[in-house]
């Protein structure tokens, strides 16, 4: 059963290694990490992140969270509480990832799942979930969480769709 949670200290060895793992990829596993302050600084920075405080330009109010199945981290979500303008256009409310050896197991379509309903447990009734257009797998994980595309938009790194997706605190259907 995949859980999402707050990162703590003793998921620095796993976390760390899933960073490096998806660095490969060219993607930001420990969105503003810095190894110069070290892990337990960087929870810091992630709860005050979650509590508004310290934001840096352009950031919002987030959690970033771990997946976790049986205590393995398998991948992790980054949940926004409210867009700026360039969130509105591109990055959206969610954002996930999944580990490679932990992909094609459904874990990104439940990493989804509980992103919406961490956001409808704070009123939030649509989600907007964006992907590059080319990652076929993630806009079937949109769309398996009811994604309805909005439009693809040009975005610096290339074709975005953009979809509204229903919260927990949405009826679907």
């Amino acid at each position: 059963m995949l859980e999402i949670r707050p990162f703590t200290a003793a998921d620095s060895s796993e976390a760390l290694a899933a960073r490096t793992e998806l660095d490969a990829e060219d993607f930001d596993f420990l969105l503003g990490y810095s190894s110069r302050r070290g892990f337990d600084s960087y929870l810091e920075q992630l709860q005050a992140h979650e509590d508004g405080l310290g934001l840096p330009p352009g950031w919002v109010r987030s959690a970033l969270w771990g997946a976790f199945v049986d205590g393995q981290l398998v991948g992790r979500t980054s949940i926004r509480f409210e867009l700026n303008e360039n969130l509105r256009a591109v990055g959206g409310h969610i954002g996930y990832a999944v580990r490679p050896a932990h992909r094609r197991r459904g874990h990104a379509t439940e990493i989804l799942r509980q992103s919406l309903a961490q956001l409808a447990q704070r009123n939030i009734g649509t989600a907007l979930v964006t992907c590059r257009e080319d990652n076929l797998a993630s806009a079937r994980t949109i769309e398996a969480n009811g994604g309805v595309l909005e439009n693809i938009i040009e975005a610096s790194d290339g074709p975005t769709k953009r979809y509204w997706v229903p919260t927990a605190a949405t009826p679907r259907g």
